[in-house]
């Protein structure tokens, strides 16, 4: 007689549904790690066995004794929620949930000069410096830059296609005239590269 199979545990079930909605890596990490604090500090006890009672709690806790910010909280509200309506089916809509909220926080935005841009760049070499002047340059975030493929490149136009960008939106955004032979170069490089591997049965 054949065993039957252990449903897959909870965490296991919220990472196979945030995949399946197509949420990004640092969002499945960051949700799962705050499903992990919230049973851990209730003691391990099961997500289904509490509320909004439990919810409330740890919330506060966050605000009052680790003091993270507004932002920090949603987070975590929001991982929570998903938690509940994504993978228990239990749905939180027209529930008041009273935490005590995170104080938010008014940050006057730096912004560096022309020439600081220029000193820091300066101080670049490599890669890190072209990526660098890609994200002032042409707009890009973080991992905008990392995710970018040379078919999203048009030399002939000076436009950059980013795919999935914030809100999984596709945008088009500038490739500044200064660095098109910089970054050509480096597709070359990156070609020569790839059909080296080609030749050697690494493809």
């Amino acid at each position: 007689m054949s065993q039957m199979k252990k449903p897959p545990k909870l965490l296991d079930q919220a990472r196979s549904i945030i995949r399946r909605k197509h949420y990004s890596f640092r969002t499945e990490e960051t949700y799962i790690n705050w499903m992990k604090r919230y049973i851990f500090f209730h003691d391990k006890q099961h997500p289904n066995e509490m509320g909004v009672p439990e919810i409330e709690k740890f919330l506060t806790h966050l605000a009052v004794r680790g003091k993270v910010s507004a932002a920090t909280q949603n987070q975590a509200f929001n991982a929570l929620l998903f938690l509940y309506r994504e993978v228990l089916g239990i749905s939180m809509e027209g529930q008041n949930i009273a935490a005590i909220r995170a104080k938010k926080k008014i940050n006057i935005p730096v912004v560096l000069s022309k020439d600081e841009v220029r000193k820091i760049l300066a101080l670049m070499t490599g890669m890190q410096n072209l990526m660098a002047r890609l994200l002032y340059g042409g707009g890009l975030r973080v991992m905008e830059c990392v995710r970018l493929r040379v078919h999203n490149i048009d030399f002939e136009m000076n436009e950059i296609v980013v795919r999935n960008g914030k809100g999984f939106k596709d945008r088009l955004t500038i490739l500044p005239e200064s660095m098109k032979k910089d970054l050509e170069e480096q597709v070359e490089r990156v070609r020569i590269i790839h059909d080296k591997d080609l030749k050697n049965g690494f493809g």
